[in-house]
């Protein structure tokens, strides 16, 4: 009888493309560039459906119109199923598991397929949890995103994440998978509130630590003109901080967080408990902010990360318009819950992105809780004193 065993191990060749464009006004001059996006798939006349933020639809009360508008203008090109759906924005959206039934309901009754879009506009949350139906219906429906924050169009928004939040824990039930289009327009920014539109670039700084010292540099010279919303400043840089996600998802070899690290989640394993032990009161980047200052002073504290330059990130995202003083950060017990969590949700050890300069981020295994302590410390005394 012959031998049945043997083994294989094949890497997969995807024909995964990420398609992230540019606008200046996706509605108005622009709206060709999101026509092209939809195109349709052979002789096929495609389904599209659209979802909006309610936080969205209030600042805008005539994008609806415009969303109805566009697609039966191109009823050559697609077929709008159905009326504009509004969903919950914020965090508000992936904290109902209800919601997400209701989002694969009303893809059923529209008979969306694998060659249908959906297109979602909004800010982070709702691109998550938009994003996670159409990746479970049908194993993927054809994703097109429209962030309307910062944080999105800098971060979440060109990212392969998708998720829910359960068990009073974030995103602990989602997915990776690719959306089908990306487009980052500048008009969909100018309806948000001032402290919205900083959020993003608390994730800018992030990256720019990880990846970019001279995009580091621009974001302190600038950090004042940013606040102030000035858009030939601030527009330039949230476009480097989405090409530097971009570029680490679809080139950094590890797009699904096969391996240990998460080297774009640093600053994220605070970030994350705080956002929910304030109940979703802070902003993720609001949080990611805190976090981010919190492992740059540990970084300094632990594995010789410069002092100075700790302080400079503290300063930068001071000057940017981030509180760091919140009273959660003195709650250091269910703080540091949060480093379980951050392991179980990548599973194997715990595994930390620090720096060891601005550029040189490292992984680190073990957390000093003692001197993590002191981090959170400084940050808080930092931002009551101003010293």
């Amino acid at each position: 009888m012959p031998d049945y065993r043997d083994s294989f191990d094949i890497s997969f060749e995807t024909p995964l493309v990420h398609r992230l464009r540019f606008t200046e006004d996706v509605f108005g001059a622009d709206q060709q560039v999101l026509a092209d996006l939809l195109a349709p798939s052979g002789d096929t006349i495609p389904r599209v459906q659209f979802w909006l933020d309610e936080h969205v639809a209030e600042a805008r009360p005539g994008l609806k119109a415009q969303l109805r508008k566009f697609a039966d203008d191109r009823a050559g090109q697609m077929r709008r199923v159905g009326n504009v759906q509004i969903v919950p924005g914020g965090e508000a959206i992936k904290n109902d598991i209800h919601i997400l039934e209701r989002m694969l309901k009303v893809f059923n009754a529209a008979d969306l397929d694998r060659r249908s879009y959906v297109v979602v506009v909004g800010g982070g949350a709702v691109l998550d949890a938009v994003g996670f139906a159409t990746a479970i219906a049908h194993r993927g429906l054809r994703l097109v995103r429209l962030p309307t924050t910062t944080l999105g169009q800098g971060d979440s928004g060109v990212g392969v994440k998708n998720g829910v939040n359960l068990f009073g824990k974030k995103n602990w039930l989602g997915s990776f998978a690719a959306p089908w289009g990306v487009v980052n327009d500048a008009n969909l920014l100018r309806s948000l509130q001032d402290r919205d539109f900083i959020c993003g670039f608390s994730e800018a700084v992030k990256v720019a630590l990880l990846k970019d010292p001279a995009m580091f540099t621009r974001l302190c010279t600038h950090a004042a003109a940013i606040r102030r919303r000035e858009e030939s400043v601030a527009l330039p840089l949230l476009k480097d901080s989405a090409l530097w996600h971009l570029k680490h998802i679809t080139q950094g070899g590890d797009p699904f967080e096969s391996n240990e690290a998460r080297p774009l989640d640093f600053g994220h394993w605070s970030a994350h408990k705080l956002e929910s032990i304030t109940n979703f009161r802070l902003r993720h980047g609001e949080a990611v902010a805190m976090g981010v200052a919190i492992d740059a002073v540990y970084s300094s504290l632990a594995i010789g990360f410069p002092r100075p330059a700790a302080e400079r990130v503290v300063s930068c995202l001071r000057n940017l318009g981030f509180n760091l003083q919140d009273p959660a950060l003195e709650r250091t017990e269910e703080l540091f819950a949060g480093l379980e969590e951050f392991r179980q949700h990548l599973g194997g050890r715990l595994t930390i992105t620090l720096l060891r300069d601005i550029g040189d981020p490292v992984d680190v295994h073990q957390i000093d809780h003692h001197l993590m302590a002191q981090a959170v410390e400084q940050v808080f005394d930092t931002a009551r004193t101003g010293e």
